[in-house]
């Protein structure tokens, strides 16, 4: 009997679902993990300790992605802490903001797949996978194509990625087909977007694009642009702490900003507040760029408040910010709107 061919249609039938801090009681199971071990207590402390920096009226809170938890169903953790004020700076891979938020906001899906499947099979069914979740390639070269178009539209010059991240929130304010995005909500309001590799994306394929149409004017990405405002960003800022999703790019990029500061000749303070979930390994030299204990011999971090919590972040993350939701430290917040200094 002849074996029946799988389709696409039936493998990018399950949407992924992004789960709803509101929904959730946070609290009580931090509150439960308090008074357990290992993990468990590590991510309670991990709990308050953000907490701590959303009460703190002098500290910006900065959030950091790498990694793919927003494909994974976090997405909407991450719009609802810009949008209740628990996050003043985000600084993240271009993958989590472009191939992930921008996508799905452009009306596209990420789909409940499997790691165990032919990946041949995937690729011949223009499929991609992210461990157990799959993507329709054709819908992210439609995303590809919309960066591009939106680079047409500007001015022919070089732009911070925060500049050029701005421009796809704007355009998202008339275009988007799903409204509750994080691209946008961080636009409208005024909390920059750093990707400081913002190529290493479903926008590098766009402004490669882009400038291979418009070989002799054409719009740039300076990623020196970016550390630099960045920079600005902690030196007016003062105190601030970071909640960090992995590590890698945009975990150094953030930390670096105090560093970058001395070089100018600025005093400013290490980051008062940290927190990372990773599941990388410490003892290659690597856990994606370093413990938090080890930042602090290079002069980023305080390790008087950090907490490296190592689970995997999808399972984690929400509990920690529907905890924060709940506590309600954020109604106090007064918005940095750290946008409006550029």
């Amino acid at each position: 009997m002849a074996k029946t061919k799988t389709t696409k249609k039936e493998l990018l039938k399950e949407s992924i679902k992004h789960i709803d801090i509101k929904k959730i009681d946070g609290k009580q199971i931090i509150d439960a993990y308090r008074g357990m071990s290992f993990s468990s207590r590590d991510t309670a402390r991990a709990a308050d300790i953000f907490n701590m920096n959303l009460a703190d009226k002098n500290a910006s809170l900065w959030l950091t992605l790498a990694g793919s938890t927003s494909a994974g169903g976090c997405m909407q953790v991450y719009v609802d802490m810009v949008k209740h004020n628990m996050v003043d700076v985000i600084v993240a891979t271009g993958a989590s903001i472009v191939d992930m938020d921008f996508f799905e906001a452009l009306g596209y899906k990420h789909y409940a797949g499997t790691p165990h499947i032919d990946d041949g099979m995937l690729r011949s069914l223009y499929i991609d996978r992210i461990y157990d979740t799959f993507i329709d390639e054709e819908d992210l070269q439609a995303c590809d194509r919309t960066v591009a178009k939106i680079a047409d539209t500007l001015e022919r010059r070089p732009y911070s990625s925060r500049e050029f991240i701005w421009e796809m929130g704007k355009w998202l304010t008339k275009h988007a087909k799903k409204k509750d995005s994080l691209v946008q909500a961080a636009y409208e309001r005024n909390v920059p977007i750093f990707c400081p590799a913002f190529t290493d994306s479903s926008a590098g394929f766009g402004m490669v694009f882009h400038q291979w149409n418009n070989p002799d004017s054409h719009v740039s990405i300076d990623s020196a642009k970016d550390f630099l405002e960045l920079t600005k960003i902690k030196i007016s800022s003062k105190e601030s702490g970071l909640f960090m999703i992995g590590g890698g790019v945009p975990k150094n990029f953030a930390q670096d900003t105090v560093v970058a500061a001395e070089v100018l000749g600025f005093d400013v303070p290490v980051h008062k507040y940290a927190v990372q979930i990773t599941v990388a390994d410490v003892r290659d030299g690597a856990c994606s760029s370093s413990t938090l204990k080890e930042a602090s011999s290079w002069g980023k971090v305080s390790t008087v408040y950090e907490q490296m919590v190592y689970a995997e972040a999808t399972t984690v993350v929400p509990l920690i910010v529907a905890n924060a939701y709940q506590t309600g430290k954020w109604k106090q917040r007064k918005p940095r709107s750290f946008a409006k200094m550029f």
